[in-house]
Parts: structure tokens; sequence; C-alpha cells
């Protein structure tokens, strides 16, 4: 699997971490797994690092909307992408000007400065 992720409802915080080859299947798999658990208003961490997304611009931008659907039925929480190199940091920012649903997102180079961030985030419901 190449997207895997935590969920601690205590902290209300998800941790992702993408692997290998990426594809959109598998980024939908974690809004599903996410949405089940009842965590998409939690704050959230997706480190891609430097992934091999085999994603175009267009299924990106197609994920990013699938986030505008979900904040049509639930809040959702503040985001921050950790993107270490230069070709996953332009894919997240693809991704990033297409979910414009109302919550923080921001992309870091470094899980620490995101993790900073994200601690001084409230999760909606929180």
């Amino acid at each position: 699997m190449p997207v895997h992720w935590t969920i601690s409802h205590p902290a209300r915080l998800v941790v992702a971490v993408a692997k290998d080859d990426v594809k959109a299947e598998d980024i939908e798999q974690y809004f599903v797994g996410v949405t089940a658990e009842d965590a998409m208003s939690y704050r959230k961490i997706f480190e891609i690092g430097a992934t091999s997304m085999m994603l175009s611009d267009d299924v990106l931008r197609g994920l990013g909307q699938r986030v505008m659907l979900y904040a049509q039925h639930g809040q959702l929480g503040p985001v921050a992408i950790v993107a270490s190199s230069d070709a996953s940091y332009a894919r997240a920012q693809i991704f990033a000007s297409a979910a414009t649903a109302s919550r923080s997102l921001r992309i870091f180079r470094e899980i620490h400065a995101a993790r900073r961030w994200l601690d001084e985030q409230e999760s909606p419901g929180g």
C-alpha cells in the first residue's frame, strides 16, 4: 500500500506517508479510510517527500476537487503537506490550488516545520 496513515483520535491528528509509486486510487483509499474513521475534521500531515507520483496534473486537480465534495458534508481540518523535493513540491502546489475548501493548507519542505505549524492550528470541533 503506497499510502500509509495512522489516526490518533485523542490528539485529533492524522499522519500519512506516501511511498513508492502513488496512484489516484491510493489517495482515494486514504480519503475513504479517514472518512470512515470520522477523522476528516482532524489536523493532518501528509508526507510525500520525494515520492514518485504517477499522477497527471488533471488527476491532481481532480483529487483536489474531491476535497471540495468532502467539505460540503462536514468540516475539514488543516493540512500540512511535506514535500522535500522540487518535483513533489510542484505536485503538492497543483493539488493545493484545486483543494480550496475553507480550511488551512500549507506546503512545507521538512516535517518539523509542518508539525510546528500544525500544532498551532485548531481542528474543527476540537
